[in-house]
């Protein structure tokens, strides 16, 4: 934790100005940015805190995943001229702040109303829901397909990222103020929609987008290809995958970035991320790209991987041509082909919806694949509600938690 001098002269950096672009535009959930900084300089941190638990009790988690370069920081006034007011960097001090003076914030509860909500998913949409429909007097019941809930936050995000115990505290909290959570009851097998809707009276699905995409690298099935999201989980369960050998990562995104270094803590022998756009057209943060090269990871971009060497089943290598970039997208360079040895490939290309489940409880999709709501998170289905990855491509976790406070919002009919 930063010392009180260092966030002080942090602090002193926001000018408080009176649009609060960063509340209004750049944060997705509008939290209170310049009131919480403007507590801090008074040195009134446990009222800095209230402020931030206020809107968001995922506060601690938005400090330290969320892109606050592309958020609230990237909305500053100052870093139109000058360098941004570190809004993640107070934020976080803030909160560790507090679970180091042991302060607890308490939310209050509206009577319960007879009313009852049935929410698929416990990742950040389907807490967040749960939490605006606690506070209001819905009782609510949350259906979780694994062991432990926590969805993206416990399964998809590394502890040396976010640590669990502050997704513990946030479940916790959640049944605490009388959520039911009934784990390893997977959708399409120990319920559907329909019979949820005779239970309940709405229903939220927070299933996230947990498909992975890929695409063939042989004509026959290889050993040692994994999908980012399996990749993840086997870290994030203490299941480590042994014999890695040479990991090549397929992809520039944030998931590759993890999955890279997740490698590197599962004793791979090296580990490249091959992504066949430039650093500037990646949408990996700056800082998560930058944290994997010290991990020890090779980044090599403008790099196309087409298929896959292998002797009895197993990978050997991968052919790769180069590319470049005309006109933003990524063009293959005539006669640059070569090959990059690899045992292990891990897909980090993007994550979809499951799109048959849906299909066959006559959800309407978009034509990207991704559930059609509207602007209060309502399907097509009467009473049926969704949002978070599985609505949006590029959702955060914060954007993830404003559409959960969409849907309660339009669930409760406000």
């Amino acid at each position: 934790m930063k010392k009180i001098e260092e966030i002080q002269e942090l602090a002193k950096w926001c000018l408080n100005c009176k649009m609060k672009p960063c509340s209004k535009t750049g944060c997705p959930i509008n939290t209170e940015i310049p009131e919480f900084i403007e507590k801090i300089k008074a040195e009134e941190y446990e009222e800095a805190y209230k402020i931030l638990m206020a809107n968001n009790i995922f506060s601690h988690v938005c400090s330290l995943v969320c892109p606050q370069e592309e958020q609230c920081e990237g909305s500053c006034i100052r870093g139109i001229k000058q360098t941004p007011t570190k809004i993640g960097e107070l934020e976080k001090f803030i909160n560790e702040w507090a679970d180091e003076n042991k302060i607890e914030y308490k939310i209050n509860q509206k009577e319960r109303n007879g009313k009852k909500v049935a929410i698929v998913g416990s990742g950040p949409a389907g807490i967040e829901c749960a939490i605006e429909l606690l506070k209001n007097g819905y009782a609510v019941t949350i259906f979780e397909k694994d062991k432990i809930p926590g969805g993206i936050l416990r399964y998809g995000i590394p502890d040396f990222r976010l640590e669990k115990e502050i997704v513990e505290d946030i479940i916790h909290r959640i049944e605490t103020m009388g959520a039911v959570i009934k784990t390893e009851m997977e959708w399409g097998k120990d319920f559907t929609i329909q019979s949820l809707k005779e239970e309940f009276d709405a229903v939220f699905l927070a299933i996230g987008a947990t498909k992975s995409m890929v695409y063939s690298l042989a004509d026959e099935e290889l050993k040692g290809v994994y999908e980012s999201d399996v990749f993840l989980k086997a870290y994030n369960e203490n299941q480590f995958l042994t014999e890695l050998g040479n990991v090549v990562v397929i992809g520039g995104g944030n998931v590759a970035m993890d999955a890279s270094r997740v490698a590197i803590r599962m004793g791979a022998k090296k580990v490249k991320i091959l992504y066949r756009r430039d650093k500037e057209h990646m949408p990996a943060r700056t800082i998560e790209l930058e944290e994997a090269i010290q991990d020890g990871v090779e980044f090599v971009p403008l790099t196309r991987v087409i298929s896959a060497n292998h002797e009895k089943g197993k990978i050997t290598s991968v052919n790769c041509i180069q590319t470049e970039i005309v006109e933003g997208k990524a063009v293959d360079v005539v006669g640059t082909e070569f090959a990059v040895e690899a045992d292990t490939v891990v897909f980090a290309i993007g994550l979809k919806p499951e799109k048959k489940l849906l299909e066959q409880e006559g959800v309407k999709l978009n034509d990207w694949g991704m559930i059609e709501i509207d602007e209060k998170g309502r399907t097509n289905l009467e009473n049926v509600f969704a949002g978070g990855d599985a609505t949006e491509s590029k959702s955060t976790v914060c954007r993830a938690l404003a559409a959960g406070k969409r849907a309660a919002s339009g669930i409760m009919g406000k």
